[in-house]
């Protein structure tokens, strides 16, 4: 399955867990109805997967930790925050040179509309999710 196909069906689910629950709730509430939604889909899912951090030779354990990596290609980070700012498209993009992937979602549970709390992450570029369906 290529990464748009899996970006697709991530979303599919995010929207119906935004359906179901609504805004509100906190993060880890979002993460856990996702991944469920997203193994009953057959995916394989990492919940908090580690993010080592590299520096020369050296490796570091220091806690940092993935919300969601969908078939060891995607990580999905769940926010209910007021708005996506800079700061958590730098630490995606952190997150995705650490684990040497290219693709990332940050997925802000707690707008109305969920489609306004989408950002799309790419490794080397980075845009706001634009061509979304349902919502």
């Amino acid at each position: 399955m290529n990464e748009e196909t899996v970006i697709k069906i991530i979303l599919d689910e995010a929207f119906y867990v935004h359906k179901s629950i609504g805004p509100g709730m906190l993060e880890k509430v979002y993460q856990t109805c996702l991944a469920y939604r997203l193994r009953m889909r057959g995916l394989f899912v990492e919940e908090e997967k580690p993010v080592p951090v590299y520096f020369e030779v050296i490796k570091m354990d220091c806690g940092y930790r993935a919300d969601i990596v969908v078939e060891k290609s995607i990580i999905v980070d769940s926010k209910s925050i007021e708005g996506i700012a800079d700061i958590h498209i730098a630490q995606i993009l952190t997150y995705l040179r650490f684990l040497n992937l290219r693709y990332g979602l940050i997925l802000n549970f707690n707008t109305v509309l969920l489609k306004n709390g989408i950002r799309r992450v790419i490794r080397g570029y980075e845009k706001k999710e634009e061509n979304t369906v349902n919502g």
